[in-house]
C-alpha cells in the first residue's frame, strides 16, 4: 500500500531542511508529531529513509531516491485530483449546444464566448437546429442544452428564461414608418407583414401574428420560400414589414433598419436543460445567469 500523501509532503520539507526542528516549524506542527510521522512512513516503506543524530539528518539511500521521485509523482496526483474537481464543477467535457437560427446572430455567440474563456477544459460544439426539435434533442441526450425563442413546448426538460427581448419591425431604411423612433402596431399592419415559416418555430410565428389580430383591416401576411432569406430584398424595396425582436438591430444589413412595436410585449429567449442536471448542465446554467445580469438581458 502506497504511503499517506502527507507524510510523504512532510518527508520532502525535512529532506530540504535536514533539520527537525525547522522542518516542523516550516510545516507548522510540533518536532514530535513530525518525528513520529517520518517513523510510521519509514515503517509503511519498510527501509530507514533518514539517519538521526543529536545535531543532524542525513538521508539514506532510499531517502534519497524518495526525494528525488516523489515529487513529479505528487504533482502528477495533484493534476489527477484538480482535473476530478474540475469534471465535478462541470469545468470539463464536452458541451452540445443546439440553437435557434434567430438566437445565433447575437446571443448564443455571447454564450459559447463566455463558455470558452472561463473553463478552458471544455469544449464547446453549437449546431443550429430547427426550433422544434430542440426540447426533443435534449430531453434524450443528443444535445447536452438548447437556447429557444419562445419557451417550446417537450417533455423530459427544465426551461430557465434567459434573456427578453423587444419586439419590433424591420423595413428598409427609406420606407416612411422608419422616420418614427417607435412605430403604431396598426401603422405596421397596413403594409405585407413577413412572418417565420409557422413549421419552423410555431411558438413564436403564433405570438407574432397575434399581435396583429385586432387591426382593421387584417394585415397581409406571408412566409418566404427561404426561411432565412440572407438577400432580404422584399423588406430593402421597401414593400414588406418584417416583425423581429429586438437582436436584429444588432446584426442589420445594409439597407434595412429596426424599430419597436409600441405595446407589443416582449420575445422570450430560453436555455432548455434536461430535468436531470449533470455538472456540465449546472455548469452552463451558472454561466447563462451570469451573463444574463452582465448583459441586461433580463430585469433586474
Amino acid at each position: 500500500m502506497a504511503p499517506d500523501t502527507v507524510s510523504l509532503r512532510y518527508f520532502l520539507v525535512l529532506a530540504q531542511e535536514l533539520n527537525f526542528t525547522r522542518a516542523a516549524a516550516r510545516i507548522g506542527i510540533a518536532q514530535p508529531a513530525l518525528s513520529a510521522r517520518m517513523r510510521r512512513l519509514e515503517a509503511e516503506l519498510g527501509t530507514a529513509l533518514l539517519v538521526r543524530n543529536t545535531r543532524s539528518v542525513v538521508l539514506t539511500t532510499a531517502g534519497a531516491a524518495l526525494a528525488e521521485s516523489a515529487p513529479p509523482a505528487l504533482a502528477a496526483l495533484d493534476r489527477a485530483w484538480d482535473t476530478a474537481r474540475s469534471a465535478a464543477a462541470g469545468e470539463l467535457g464536452t458541451l452540445r449546444i443546439g440553437y435557434s437560427l434567430s438566437t445565433g446572430a447575437e446571443t448564443v455567440p455571447a454564450l459559447v464566448d463566455r463558455l470558452l474563456r472561463g473553463n478552458s477544459g471544455l469544449e464547446v460544439g453549437a449546431v443550429p437546429m430547427a426550433t422544434p426539435e430542440i426540447s426533443p434533442a435534449v430531453a434524450d441526450g443528443r444535445i447536452d442544452a438548447g437556447i429557444t425563442r419562445g419557451e417550446q413546448p417537450g417533455r423530459g426538460v427544465r426551461r430557465f428564461l434567459l434573456r427578453r427581448a423587444r419586439i419590433g419591425v424591420q423595413l428598409a431604411q427609406h420606407h416612411p414608418l422608419a422616420e418614427h423612433p417607435e412605430i403604431e402596431i396598426a401603422d405596421a399592419a397596413a403594409y405585407p407583414l413577413r412572418l417565420p415559416d409557422r413549421a419552423a418555430n410555431p411558438v413564436i410565428h403564433d405570438q407574432l401574428s397575434a399581435l396583429f389580430r385586432d387591426t382593421r383591416p387584417h394585415p397581409r401576411f406571408h412566409t418566404p420560400a427561404v426561411s432565412f432569406d440572407m438577400s432580404q430584398r422584399d423588406l430593402r424595396d421597401g414593400v414588406t414589414l418584417a416583425p423581429a425582436g429586438e437582436a436584429a438591430a444588432t446584426v442589420q444589413p445594409a439597407g434595412l433598419t429596426w424599430r419597436p412595436l409600441r405595446g407589443a410585449p416582449s420575445l422570450t429567449i430560453h436555455l432548455v436543460l434536461p430535468r436531470e442536471q449533470s455538472p456540465l448542465h449546472r455548469r452552463i446554467r451558472a454561466v447563462t445567469k451570469t451573463l444574463a445580469h452582465e448583459l441586461h438581458w433580463l430585469p433586474d
